[in-house]
């Protein structure tokens, strides 16, 4: 609930009030698509390439909606209903968001990384939950329009933001930067992703970093200390955390599902409810971030992660599936099939999906997952789609190729047996959640 009025936000914004008391009350959240739009929000008509959404303000003023922030051609008013006018009311969300943000006065962590950072991003709010109120991005609110919208969703005494930034190319880190201003920016690692918009490792390395260079000066960083990819990117005028082995937060034990961990001499005993490798050091990176701000974690950690990351599927057929679907490159891929290895079952299977943006050596990157695949001792891969067949080329077992999802969740039918794991793992873009649909 934004408790201003009406006049403060439209301020905020950089937007005209055209309708409405300006001293009604603030709406609950902000909301961009018309139909989800209802009492107390306000719906934002942003333009597309196909359409102006400021064209279905009506309809969500007829919904019920607190308001609309438009621009000035779509400004016609709904009698008790508030009218904000921007002639860019993207630009307009975003003032609105980093306005809050300040009204909040909450310590706020910005976290990006080629993969990991939703994972991080959830292990940290559960990390900081138990002493600060804490709010993080919903699912994947992590772009120029959903970053603001996560803000706005925040609560008054909201003590702690933890927001994932997500990037497709130059310049798209730092705007987030621009809206959120971190107190702290953590990149969880530097991976081969978006190379048909960015080239090279080299020049993504560059886009993330844009966090690290847009801080302001006493800000604190949380880096990996294995990635020298970075150490271009580092700077004197900031607070900087590594961790990973040989970093200044480092995993000392983990058995039993309890883990002690290192952090600047400081000893903190943590009881992670998972044991995945890579989220082990998604973990460390959030105990960095955590002290960073000044807490001192401890005892349990028991994160809510995003839908379709790992999500474990227990079907009555008696197999386990892995359903960690939401996207997928190379480091991930082979941070998935390690788990997979090492995980109790009978067989191991393999649904992999494209890899998507790996540019020209796409075909390449597909191989090194099916040769990885086989080092660690999968048994059956199925792969889906024309683009994800090289993975076959560097798999030496049992191999499946289809064309749709549907078709790999007939095929998993009559190949899974009790006791089976199978991983189903791709980009967002494949649609493997329809396997298990």
């Amino acid at each position: 609930m934004i408790d201003r009025d009406a006049g403060w936000v439209a301020r905020a914004a950089g937007a005209k009030l055209s309708a409405g008391a300006p001293a009604a009350g603030g709406p609950a959240r902000a909301v961009v698509d018309s139909r989800e739009a209802g009492p107390g929000d306000l719906f934002v008509g942003l333009r597309g390439e196909r359409a102006d959404g400021g064209e279905f303000a009506a309809r969500a003023l007829e919904a019920g909606a607190w308001g609309a922030l438009v621009t000035p051609d779509h400004a016609g008013g709904r009698e008790g209903a508030v009218v904000l006018a921007a002639e860019d009311p993207l630009a307009a969300l975003q003032s609105l968001a980093r306005e809050w943000r300040r009204e909040l006065g909450a310590k706020v962590v910005g976290i990006t990384g080629s993969t990991g950072k939703t994972s991080t991003k959830d292990i940290l709010a559960a990390l900081l939950a138990p002493q600060l109120r804490t709010h993080a991005n919903r699912q994947n609110l992590n772009t120029e329009i959903g970053l603001p919208l996560s803000i706005l969703e925040a609560e008054r005494g909201t003590e702690a933001l933890v927001l994932e930034m997500a990037m497709r190319g130059e310049g798209q880190i730092a705007e987030l930067v621009g809206i959120a201003e971190p107190d702290v920016g953590v990149i969880v690692n530097v991976g081969p992703v978006h190379l048909e918009l960015l080239g090279t490792v080299e020049r993504v390395a560059g886009t993330k970093a844009e966090l690290v260079r847009d801080l302001r000066p006493g800000a604190a960083c949380v880096l990996p200390a294995s990635e020298p990819l970075l150490d271009a990117h580092r700077r004197e005028d900031l607070d900087t955390w590594t961790f990973g082995p040989g970093g200044a937060v480092s995993l000392v034990s983990f058995e039993g599902g309890r883990a002690e961990v290192e952090a600047r001499g400081e000893l903190l005993e943590l009881q992670p409810s998972f044991d995945e490798p890579h989220n082990l050091l998604n973990m460390l990176a959030g105990a960095a971030a955590a002290r960073a701000l000044g807490v001192r974690p401890e005892g349990p950690v028991e994160p809510a992660f995003s839908a379709m990351r790992g999500e474990i599927v227990a079907l009555a057929s008696g197999v386990t599936v892995v359903n960690d679907c939401y996207n997928a490159n190379p480091m991930s891929m082979r941070a998935a099939l390690s788990y997979l290895a090492r995980s109790p079952a009978q067989r191991r299977m393999a649904v992999l999906g494209q890899m998507a943006e790996l540019g020209p050596d796409a075909a390449s990157y597909h191989r090194d997952v099916g040769r990885h695949a086989s080092e660690q001792g999968v048994d059956v891969l199925v792969t889906v789609g024309r683009e994800a067949l090289p993975y076959a080329d560097g798999f030496d077992g049992e191999v499946h190729s289809v064309g749709e999802p549907e078709e790999a969740a007939g095929l998993l039918d009559e190949l899974a047996r009790p006791g089976d794991r199978v991983l189903i793992k791709g980009s967002r873009s494949v649609g493997l959640e329809r396997v298990l649909s």
